[in-house]
């Protein structure tokens, strides 16, 4: 298949256009920078909000997989917080144009949205037919509810565009853990070696999570299972809280001591980091219903595994992604 990817020059994109390269389709990459070199795929420009030359690229594609958006990794000022929003809704937007206007359309259009979008939950488990979507509790900053209402116009984006030739699902994706520098894991790896792996918070906040090789597996059953239109939760079914995850991946990496950290030190550290603590202490206990419905099979379900899977991989300096760019879960 010819698949478009607009925004795949993050952590993600690489994963897949590497992926689906290898497997013999022809991958155009969609990037504000065209000089970037995407292993496996050719790159075009675009600015991501306007019509243009890379229009040519959509019409008689046979798959869109639209991953474009700001990245998360950063501190949820107001600007920032308008940029992330502008940024997936007029990227989902413009890619719905140039389908309408395609006169050999996409019989499929992926869209990268979060699982985010549900709401704060330790005691309830979030699937695409019953989750809740949005809603806070006592111990949530109100800001959050901003992120909820990104994901929110980020899906109403692609669902409003007039395409009736082209199978839309929305990937409600968790955080993708992949080796490689820049990324989830990486972040995470790289505390617990240094001591800091334990728990934030008290560390109750569940963790959904999806491993890169089923991330890519799920995506490539999407684009050949012409049956599944709307969201689609790409997680694990096998969410934990925070404290477990991080004593998992203490284990596989063979640290036997994770320091704890207490609210107001995660905000402290993500100060200095330039980042924001929703990533940490939201609770995202989201579980791939559909897929699971529809057959899929998840090579690492359970995150001990997985994790010793990771860790092995970015020992060995194999399997990464290549990027400094954060998912955007």
């Amino acid at each position: 298949m010819k698949i478009v990817i607009p925004g795949g020059t993050g952590h993600l994109g690489f994963l897949l256009a590497d992926a689906l390269g290898h497997a013999g389709h022809e991958v155009v990459v969609l990037s504000r920078r065209a000089d970037t070199r995407v292993p496996g795929a050719r790159t075009v420009s675009w600015d991501g909000r306007t019509a243009g030359p890379w229009m040519a690229e959509v019409d008689g594609a046979e798959a869109v997989v639209n991953l474009a958006g700001r990245s998360v990794s950063c501190r949820y000022t107001q600007s920032n917080l308008r940029e992330m929003m502008a940024s997936r809704v007029d990227s989902a937007t413009i890619v719905g144009t140039a389908i309408a206007r395609a006169a050999k359309p996409p019989r499929v259009w992926l869209q990268m949205s979060t699982a985010t979008i549900y709401a704060h939950s330790y005691d309830r488990a979030n699937d695409e037919a019953t989750g809740v979507i949005g809603g806070t509790e006592n111990d949530v900053p109100a800001y959050w509810g901003f992120s909820v209402d990104i994901a929110r116009r980020w899906e109403r984006a692609q669902l409003d565009a007039p395409t009736p030739d082209t199978r839309k699902v929305a990937l409600r994706t968790s955080i993708v853990m992949a080796p490689g520098r820049g990324g989830a894991f990486d972040m995470l790896w790289r505390m617990t070696r240094l001591g800091l792996g334990g728990p934030v918070a008290g560390g109750r906040q569940y963790m959904s999570w999806i491993h890169d090789r089923d991330f890519v597996r799920a995506v490539e059953f999407l684009l050949a299972h012409d049956g599944v239109t709307g969201p689609v939760n790409l997680a694990s079914p096998n969410p934990l809280p925070y404290r477990a995850f991080m004593a998992g991946l203490r284990q596989a990496t063979g640290v036997r001591v994770g320091l704890p950290a207490t609210r107001w030190m995660a905000e402290l550290g993500a100060f200095v980091l330039r980042s924001d603590t929703e990533l940490l202490l939201k609770s995202r206990r989201a579980v791939p219903a559909r897929l699971l419905d529809e057959g899929f099979t998840f090579e690492h379900p359970a995150w001990p595994d997985a994790a010793r899977d990771l860790v092995a991989r970015s020992r060995a300096g194999v399997g990464g992604a290549g990027t400094a760019a954060v998912p955007s879960a």
